[in-house]
């Protein structure tokens, strides 16, 4: 094994997120010397993104090695780790596509990138490129391990651990540990006297036990206190990272399936047929939904870049914090044999018994220098179960889609979406199929383009 890996990342003009990971890295003792390979087909935002890198290696003092690639392959050459971060088609046109065409037909979105058409259209978009790499990687880098943090997660990882199941990959998403240091907010207790278990599939993962540790060294359950404190008013309280959405439709499931999730609630209140509905205003104020959330959160990301991109450029230093990303830790114990635990997102093989074997699953995994083992989980409660396939389907039917090449599929995953065919009917959202397609263009891969002849019985 070489002294320093190797980590390349994809999509490295991500550069707010990219400096998050690097920053973590480098402030580990056996990363610092990292080489890292910065690949993105946006080269303004590849070189930002590369004076960002080197001025976070400059500040820590370590000497991490960094270059930019805009030839995929050739940055995967003899990686250890790959990082893959990026949008296709990014927030404009996909995004907008996304949000602007279903609103045609009175379906309205929060966020859609993860199940409901929107995310059927994201699935459809991003794994083609999944598959690239993963190809790349068998001809480069066929021991890497790839750390995936894009959306649709659990489509993503699914689709890749159908075509090469020789990748070693997990899918990253921070909602686990970002719903616990939420809840200890609303608790007001410290976030590190928690001990909790979550598993599920990714965005629709629940905590299975959610408990403090007392100063006698005892566990309290903190279920009943959080029962409580939704019945008597005081839960939730308005979080710090989007007062738009209080978070109303968590507690309210909580109080119906006696579990929490681990999404936000502006991601969950469009994976059920509970909350968004035309012509009930009521449940939109009720809840605090925030419709169109996810564009109106791109437009101020990228308001909010161009003055940090100035600051950068024009900073001698640049300050490092660590963040709640697991990539770092998952790399630190690979290469080093320090373990770890993190929540991640693989092929479930019998770890949540009451789910389908191939689909993708959220849950807790031992890192080490054997690599990520993911733990066995065995049969949820059969309400959360219910609730998950649900979403299963549509996954199911979008990766079905991309593997056989057959079109139909994209009607029939759309046609089990709960919030989709809450609102709809069958013509409704085959037609809206169609019009999406065929706005998406040459986005989508030639046999996903564009309204087709098709008959209905």
């Amino acid at each position: 094994m070489a002294a320093n890996p190797k980590v390349t990342f994809i999509g490295a003009g991500s550069t707010v997120f990219m400096k998050n990971i690097i920053g973590d890295l480098l402030q580990r003792p056996a990363l610092a010397g990292a080489s890292i390979a910065l690949m993105d087909i946006n080269t303004e935002r590849l070189e930002e993104s590369a004076i960002v890198a080197g001025k976070i290696a400059k500040t820590l003092d370590v000497p991490a090695k960094i270059e930019t690639y805009t030839d995929q392959k050739k940055a995967l050459e003899g990686a250890n780790f790959v990082v893959v971060a990026f949008q296709i088609g990014g927030y404009e046109p996909a995004t907008v596509t996304d949000f602007e065409v279903p609103k045609k037909y009175n379906l309205r979105q929060t966020i859609a990138d993860t199940l409901g058409v929107g995310g059927i259209m994201r699935g459809v978009r991003t794994v083609p490129h999944l598959w690239k790499i993963c190809e790349d990687m068998t001809q480069v880098c066929p021991d890497a391990i790839m750390l995936q943090y894009v959306n649709p997660m659990a489509i993503n990882t699914w689709a890749i651990s159908a075509k090469y199941p020789n990748i070693k990959q997990v899918g990253l998403c921070h909602s686990v540990q970002g719903t616990a240091h939420e809840l200890a907010h609303d608790l007001d207790i410290p976030y590190e006297s928690l001990r909790y278990r979550a598993a599920g599939i990714n965005h629709m993962a629940f905590y299975l036990q959610f408990e403090q540790r007392m100063e006698d060294g005892s566990y309290r359950d903190l279920y009943p206190e959080l029962h409580k404190g939704y019945r008597e008013g005081r839960f939730p309280k308005p979080p710090e990272h989007n007062p738009r959405c209080p978070n109303k439709v968590r507690y309210e499931m909580l109080s119906r399936l006696g579990y929490f999730v681990t999404e936000s609630s502006e991601h969950f209140a469009e994976y059920t047929p509970y909350f968004i509905k035309e012509g009930r205003e009521d449940l939109i104020e009720k809840f605090g939904i925030p419709l169109d959330e996810y564009p109106k959160r791109c437009v101020a990301q990228v308001a909010r870049w161009k003055s940090q991109a100035e600051e950068y450029k024009n900073a001698d230093t640049i300050e490092v914090k660590q963040s709640h990303e697991y990539a770092s830790s998952i790399m630190n114990s690979v290469w080093t044999g320090e373990p770890s635990v993190i929540y991640g997102n693989v092929r479930n093989n019998g770890c949540i018994t009451s789910l389908p074997a191939d689909c993708a699953a959220e849950v807790p995994c031992l890192v080490d220098d054997t690599g990520i083992q993911p733990t066995y989980i065995g049969a949820l409660p059969p309400q959360l179960t219910a609730l998950m396939r649900t979403n299963i389907n549509v996954q199911e039917l979008t990766v079905q889609a991309l593997l056989t090449e057959n079109r139909e599929h994209l009607y029939h995953a759309a046609m089990m979406d709960p919030h989709t065919a809450a609102e709809l009917d069958l013509e409704q959202i085959w037609n809206l199929v169609d019009d999406l397609t065929a706005a998406h263009g040459d986005w989508l891969p030639e046999w996903a383009r564009g309204p087709q002849q098709r008959k209905v019985a």
